[in-house]
């Protein structure tokens, strides 16, 4: 049986540290949190070292702790960090950890939000390690999925894009095996899925197939799950540019699709999903990017033992 007491003090570095029914508990602490929640953290504060650019992750973590009544202090990009003066990451996290409670840290370096948890007795939450694992982004996926779908289970997910270094796709789609999902890949060759990631699917039992026609894809899909090309993650501008429009989401795409297909996207989003798509009623990646909020702050007071109240 899962409880509160259970997230206290503990560090998520990636989805393969929470079983299912972990999982499940905290997203059902997002509902809770999310119709009301007092300020829990009120005298808390929470770092934000981001070494890497963010726009939702940041901001909606920045107003989960606002909404709690906690504090955020930090940096929005590593060029303002003493990183720049050439100061370590054990560093700077050993430092930070005398300022806050909580540290949440994103890095382009993949691997670098265990590094610091090793070196501060604080919970540190991984926001984004390179092309690695994006823990927090996999939770409030899954809680877009049952709030627009209606359940997780068994369930038929296309994943599209770039799935070689897209880390959002990397962490969603072997925690979805907890989900009995059936998995479909539609990338370019050179973008497929990592073989590590290929190999932990079958480790898992999970049925999956690879194709890289995104309308051969569509018709039993429940969620659809688009990337976009991750130019920061290429050392070949060319490369890029061969790749960056591979597959496009528009209005004559979805004919082929279920009418209750829910499309998300972790975004931003460049080319990949056409602006005519978004009233269309598939279209949940904006209400997605909202729902991390609830998750947030749900993850947050439930790491620091401060969910009791709402939770009761």
């Amino acid at each position: 049986m899962v409880a509160a007491s259970d997230f206290v003090g503990r560090d998520v570095i990636t989805v393969g540290d929470f079983q299912r029914d972990e999982i499940l508990f905290l997203l059902d602490a997002a509902d809770r949190f999310e119709k009301g929640h007092g300020t829990p953290l009120a005298g808390r504060v929470i770092a934000t070292l981001f070494f890497e650019p963010s726009t939702r992750t940041r901001l909606s973590f920045e107003a989960a702790i606002g909404r709690l009544g906690g504090h955020a202090i930090g940096f929005a990009e590593g060029g303002v960090s003493s990183q720049s003066k050439g100061e370590s990451l054990s560093d700077t996290v050993r430092v930070v950890e005398g300022y806050s409670d909580l540290l949440l840290i994103r890095h382009p370096r993949e691997g670098a939000a265990r590094l610091a948890a090793e070196y501060v007795d604080c919970p540190v939450v991984n926001c984004g390690d390179g092309a690695h694992q994006h823990p927090t982004q996999t939770f409030l996926d899954l809680y877009t999925i049952r709030r627009e779908v209606g359940r997780l289970d068994n369930l038929e997910v296309v994943f599209a894009g770039d799935l070689r270094y897209g880390r959002a796709v990397h962490s969603l789609v072997t925690v979805l095996a907890l989900f009995d999902a059936r998995i479909t890949l539609v990338s370019p060759g050179f973008l497929r899925l990592p073989e590590e990631q290929l190999e932990a699917l079958e480790s898992l039992g999970v049925s999956y197939r690879e194709t890289e026609s995104l309308e051969e894809a569509l018709p039993d899909a429940d969620v659809l799950y688009m990337t976009r090309v991750q130019r920061e993650r290429f050392t070949d501008p060319l490369e890029y540019e061969r790749f960056k429009d591979a597959y496009r989401l528009d209005l004559e795409t979805l004919t082929h699709a279920r009418e209750d297909l829910a499309i998300l996207h972790p975004l931003p989003r460049v080319t990949e999903i056409a602006p005519e798509v978004d009233n269309k009623p598939h279209a949940a990646y904006f209400r997605q990017a909202h729902y991390g909020v609830a998750v947030r702050k749900a993850l947050l007071a439930l790491l620091l033992g401060c969910a009791d109240e709402v939770l009761k």
